[in-house]
Formats: structure tokens, sequence, C-alpha cells
């Protein structure tokens, strides 16, 4: 499950310059979240998001990626990641969304996702959404100095499983820099004390998914859209996290600044 080979370790001027980078999309994601409320369009989401990096001399990490059609994903109650922004699809009261946001800035990548709700929802979506947030929080707290990956992989899991939920396995998180997608792979299952070591320079965009119900996922006839198979409700929280020699550095953060 682990490449270790091609894993690229960022300087502490890299580590600079993605420190922008994440500050700069951390500040689009904040407008994109206070404008989901119900009524809103998703392709609205989508240009606010493009414009808040533009403005910022930065560039969407989606847009084009592999064909995708927009800059910004928004995914909605069953779909777990990927949706794509329409301008005939709009929030409902009580819509789970999940907001997922790359950037490219001076040449450096930097990813963060989010789950809101459209306004007030129900008592599970609330609970999905908190048992996802903890997870990467617990996610974060395992990167210790000299420890393994899979630590991280396994606090996901333990923490979203505990909750009563399963994480997705077909999606992983992954490292990032130079690429929006650089080795190693960052499941959100796994063994502790397997895989890489946790070294400084190494950074990572952790991103638990979690479904309400089973774990198991199908993708749409868009060729995008990734939904829970059971049409269960699903959260997405995600941030781009350097590792230092004193500890996990989160880079990114969510609606306010830390």
């Amino acid at each position: 499950m682990f490449s270790t080979k091609a894993i690229e370790l960022k300087s502490a001027a890299e580590l600079a310059c993605l420190r922008r980078g994440a500050e700069i999309l951390s500040e689009a994601l904040a407008a994109v979240m206070a404008a989901a409320r119900p009524g809103s369009a998703t392709l609205e989401l989508d240009r606010i998001a493009a414009a808040e990096l533009s403005r910022r001399k930065a560039k969407a990490a989606f847009l084009g990626y592999h064909g995708f059609p927009a800059s910004l994903c928004v995914s909605i109650n069953d779909e777990i990641i990927h949706g794509i922004p329409s301008a005939s699809r709009k929030l409902r009261e009580g819509d789970l969304v999940s907001l997922d946001l790359g950037c490219i800035y001076e040449g450096f990548y930097t990813d963060v996702a989010v789950t809101v709700g459209a306004g007030p929802v129900n008592p599970e979506a609330a609970r999905l959404m908190k048992a996802t947030r903890e997870a990467l929080d617990a996610g974060i707290a395992a990167m210790r100095p000299d420890g393994r990956l899979g630590d991280v992989s396994r606090a996901v899991q333990e923490h979203a499983e505990a909750a009563g939920f399963s994480v997705v396995r077909e999606f992983v998180g992954h490292g990032i820099g130079r690429a929006l997608h650089e080795d190693p792979p960052v499941p959100n299952f796994g063994k502790a004390g397997t895989g890489p070591r946790l070294t400084a320079g190494l950074v990572l965009a952790i991103e638990p998914m979690v479904n309400a119900g089973g774990w198991e996922a199908r993708t749409l006839e868009d060729g995008w859209t990734c939904v829970t198979k059971d049409g269960s409700l699903s959260a997405h929280f995600e941030h781009t996290v350097a590792m230092t020699a004193q500890g996990p550095e989160v880079l990114t953060w969510h609606g306010r600044r830390p």
C-alpha cells in the first residue's frame, strides 16, 4: 500500500511558499463557506472559489486536472467527493455540503476540504460532521516525529469507527507539494507502526472521508461524482499538514484563521 521511493521532503524555502499558498487557499475556502446557504447554486460557489484564488494571484488546482471541469468540488449528502458544480443545482435547507478546493501558488500545491450544513442539519448529519472533523484532528495528532504513516491512518480509522461510522477505502489522502498528488498515499485505515517514517519536510494532505453507513462507494455516469453505495450520508474534512522536527504544522484552516 505504501510507496517510499518517490517521497520528496520539502526545504525551509519550499515550506515558506506552501504556507503562503495554504493561507490563500484557506481564505478562498472561507469565502465559499460563507456563501454555502440554502438557495445558492453550486456553480456560483465555484465562481467564488475561482475569483478568490485569482485575485490573490493563485490558480485553481482542480480545474482541468485529468479533465475535471471546475475549480471546486461540491459534494452533497450521499456524495463523497468530486461533485461537479452546476448552475441548476441549488443547495436546500438541511443539505450536507462537502467543499474541496486546491490551489497552485508559485508552483506549489495545497489542498483543503470541509463539510458544512446548508442551514441546520439533522442530528445524524451533525454527528457525522463532528466525528469526521475529529478523525482528522486525531490523524494530525498522531503525526509524531519519527513515527510512522500507519499511525495516522489508524488514528483516523479508530476515531471514525468508534463513533459508529465507516471510512472510505477507495479514495485516500496523499503527499503534496510540487504536484497535487505525490507519494505517499495516506489511507484513512491501516495499522499503526507501519509505512514510511514521518520525517521533517514531509507534507501531507490528510483527508478523512467518512460514511454514515457502509464504506463502499460507486462513481456516477458523469465519471467524477463518487457516492456512497448504500445512499448514506458522507462527510469530508482535509488539511495540508507539514511534518517538522517539533511535530505537525497545520498549514490550512477551515472558515476562521486559527
